[in-house]
């Protein structure tokens, strides 16, 4: 019985690597379909977003049911409640690729990014990508140091927004409201998938430690 148990519990662990791995190529094919005005790419991302919710909702699940029939306890408990919170990020993190995706579906056939800010929404996706990648990795390997490495990767996002507001903002501007309006939606989904990585990391160094990533001492950094 505990053999079957611990093999629930590894099933839970290769589920949300799975969902890293959909959600980076959700997050990379949206990235190209707003930048490339590709309609057909956008409705894969779309409709692929139910992939990664079905996933979501078998961990869910499967949580639930080791918890009323295992009753577990320290180790164990902890594993199961940050599996819970991990795959909720994950899942948020699809949502935000559709976002991207309906945003280049709605402004088709034109390209809601303008020459200007093509390569920085093409770094922001890469950026994307790469921490989701991590963080499927973190998952896997439960590498502290790893996962503490987000936060950094997190500082290069930040960056990127600013700059996005920065082009905004300046009075050479002159692509208008409506694409100033799709930027600074897209330059948050960009920015708030990036914050779930560092969550879904972070909450992989909680289960390992016991400890945020914020209480851990320089030797982990």
């Amino acid at each position: 019985m505990r053999d079957a148990y611990h093999e629930e519990l590894d099933g839970i662990s290769h589920k949300l690597v799975e969902m890293t791995r959909l959600v980076r190529s959700a997050m990379a094919q949206a990235t190209s379909a707003l930048l490339d005005a590709d309609a057909r790419l956008a409705e894969e991302v779309i409709s692929g977003d139910r992939a990664i919710n079905k996933i979501d909702l078998e961990i869910e699940e499967t949580v639930f049911d080791l918890m009323a029939r295992q009753q577990p306890v320290a180790g164990d408990l902890r594993t199961l409640i940050t599996s819970l919170r991990m795959s909720a990020d994950l899942e948020r993190m699809g949502d935000l690729a559709a976002h991207i995706a309906k945003t280049a579906r709605r402004r088709h056939p034109e390209s809601c990014i303008p020459n200007e800010l093509q390569v920085t929404i093409l770094e922001m996706g890469q950026i994307a990508g790469r921490m989701v990648a991590k963080a499927g990795s973190v998952i896997a390997s439960q590498d502290v140091a790893m996962g503490l490495e987000l936060d950094t990767d997190d500082d290069a996002m930040d960056k990127l927004h600013r700059k996005l507001f920065t082009v905004l903002l300046s009075p050479k501007w002159a692509h208008g409201v409506e694409k100033a309006v799709d930027i600074t939606l897209v330059g948050r989904y960009f920015e708030r998938f990036a914050d779930h990585a560092v969550h879904v990391a972070g909450d992989v160094v909680y289960l390992v430690t016991g400890q945020r990533p914020e209480d851990i001492i320089d030797e982990f950094s």
